[in-house]
């Protein structure tokens, strides 16, 4: 992608899934890429597997304080901030009558507060240097919700707004956008679904498929290059035409 070579990238969440295979995609684009993450082991595991990491921060993106200081050890590490990845995000399978208060505030305290946090937290930084690029991990479930995840439907709906809300008041200098992706086969995805809850899912996707986590990396790539320098407060949709069929209940290919 043109112009990302030199640039300096934090990613969320970057410790396995979406954010690692995004974080690994940077760094072959020549970028200087730092991670938080508040999950030791995988910190521990990805520090292996990407050497080339600059900094591996531990975080917890729900906590002000430690995005503070996470923010501000990335800077140190690279000098500076370039595009920021505002991808972490949890979420928890349960009946929307069965969440309680401290269910919502974790899922709701990551996935948009967190979001909040570390947007605010770094885009004070890129007013200051003059330029920087922005992208939030937002998700299809913020437009259509979803069954069992009422807590991340609305968060992610939150982040969704957010994204436009940012893209507003800080262009030109800022470009914020946000990708929604669809099912995608990470840990966090693999671990709440059984076999045949795969399938199902794969039956309703018109591709077939859960996308790859290094699919998503290439288009968080894209919009943070320069081939997109016109690009902002947009939503990019990558579900594999999933929530295209809207009324469509299940896809088939027979």
């Amino acid at each position: 992608m043109r112009g990302l070579k030199g640039k300096n990238v934090l990613v969320t969440g970057g410790a396995s899934g979406i954010g690692q295979a995004t974080a690994q995609r940077f760094l072959e684009e020549g970028c200087s890429v730092s991670i938080l993450d508040r999950d030791a082991a995988a910190r521990a595991r990805v520090s292996q597997e990407l050497p080339e990491l600059t900094a591996v921060i531990d975080a917890d993106v729900s906590r002000l304080d430690q995005v503070r200081a996470a923010v501000a050890t990335a800077i140190d590490r690279m000098g500076s901030i370039d595009v920021l990845i505002n991808n972490a995000g949890i979420s928890i399978r349960h009946d929307f009558l069965d969440i309680t208060p401290e269910n919502w505030d974790k899922v709701v305290g990551v996935c948009l507060t967190g979001i909040f946090y570390v947007a605010q937290t770094t885009a004070r930084h890129m007013v200051e240097k003059g330029s920087g690029v922005i992208i939030n991990t937002a998700s299809t479930a913020g437009t259509t919700g979803y069954p069992h995840y009422a807590d991340y439907s609305a968060a992610k709906g939150g982040v969704i707004a957010l994204t436009h809300a940012m893209a507003l008041e800080l262009a030109p200098t800022v470009r914020v956008n946000a990708i929604s992706p669809g099912y995608v086969l990470t840990p966090m995805q693999r671990a709440e679904y059984t076999d045949e809850m795969l399938a199902a899912v794969n039956r309703k996707i018109p591709m077939g498929r859960h996308a790859k986590p290094e699919e998503i990396a290439a288009l968080f790539a894209f919009l943070a290059s320069e081939d997109c320098a016109f690009a902002t407060g947009q939503v990019y949709v990558m579900d594999g035409a999933e929530t295209t069929g809207g009324l469509c209940s299940q896809w088939s290919h027979d």
